[in-house]
């Protein structure tokens, strides 16, 4: 019998499961969906009732589809969750009706467990890097990661591509507010005596995997990734994806790169492009492995040393 772990990673936009070989190191099964638990948190501080409706579909969807007990899953909920004023409120509804038991994580974490679903990837994909900046573009925080052998230091930053998208359309000024975010990145960089020029330059989440599908030809519909790990995105690629998506109608739009994406993909190709500049990098290694995989190995680890 396979030793199995199941891990649900909800973001700000969208709702993951994992169930996890842990002693093989590999996916058994897995399940996606856009849930849009930040819709509106901007204007409201709260999780939407119609959002709540969406994550318990999901949940019982994918019950059905990996076939696994909820209340065995290890649950795990990030930006969204963190930032609204009803979240144990939602939380209790979640147990209530589907039995998960979600726990709120803060930035360190979600970056911790990341990180460590990425070093296992790099291992996975043998490609030899200790010294890498791990960047992970999220719904409603981005997390920047400096991994130096086996140090790091890490940052969540307070925007995503959710949360930015509502602002821009509320307040305007998409350049002015992305100025501001490298600036804020560069003084993180700059107050631990980071050079971005010694270190790989490593992405991950919806963004960068969107990205590099679009730059080899793949929709939602022919999206693998395993074809998607260790792709290298360029600087130059983004505007490509930009072109791209702007020539697009709305249902090719939805074909490409999904339905509940489509109102903020372009900002967040923006937001990617923004930390290319700052970094002064002109290539990205980009992985879809993340916070969901790190979950389940960190979960694994536990389990080992009993």
């Amino acid at each position: 019998m396979k030793k199995e772990i199941v891990s649900i990673d909800l973001g700000s936009n969208s709702f993951r499961v994992l169930k996890y070989d842990y002693e093989n190191h590999k996916i058994i099964s897995e399940y996606n969906k856009i849930v849009g638990t930040a819709d509106g948190l901007i204007d409201t501080g709260l999780i939407s009732n119609q959002a709540i409706n969406r994550i318990t579909n999901a949940i019982d969807e994918s019950i059905k589809i990996v076939k696994y007990d909820p209340s065995k899953a290890v649950c795990i909920t990030t930006a969204a969750m963190r930032k609204a004023k009803n979240s144990n409120e939602v939380l209790k509804i979640l147990n209530d009706k589907c039995s998960t038991k979600f726990k709120i994580i803060d930035g360190n974490e979600e970056a911790r467990l990341t990180l460590l679903a990425i070093k296992y990837a790099l291992i996975r994909e043998k490609i030899d890097s200790e010294n890498f900046i791990l960047l992970d573009i999220g719904g409603g925080s981005t997390e920047l990661i400096v991994n130096t052998k086996d140090e790091h230091i890490a940052k969540s930053f307070d925007f995503g591509i959710v949360t930015m998208s509502q602002d821009v359309l509320k307040n305007k000024n998409l350049e002015a507010k992305l100025e501001f975010r490298k600036n804020e990145i560069s003084k993180f960089l700059n107050d631990n005596n980071i050079d971005p020029t010694k270190y790989t330059f490593i992405s991950t989440a919806g963004t960068p995997t969107t990205i590099a599908a679009i730059k080899l030809g793949l929709d939602m519909a022919s999206y693998d990734r395993e074809v998607i790990n260790g792709t290298k995105v360029y600087y130059d690629d983004l505007d490509y994806c930009i072109d791209v998506m702007r020539n697009c109608t709305t249902e090719e739009l939805i074909e490409l790169v999904g339905k509940g994406r489509i109102e903020f993909i372009e900002i967040g190709v923006f937001i990617f492009k923004s930390i290319f500049e700052v970094l002064n990098k002109n290539e990205s290694i980009v992985f879809d492995d993340g916070l969901r995989e790190g979950i389940a190995i960190n979960e694994s680890l536990k389990v080992k040393k009993i």
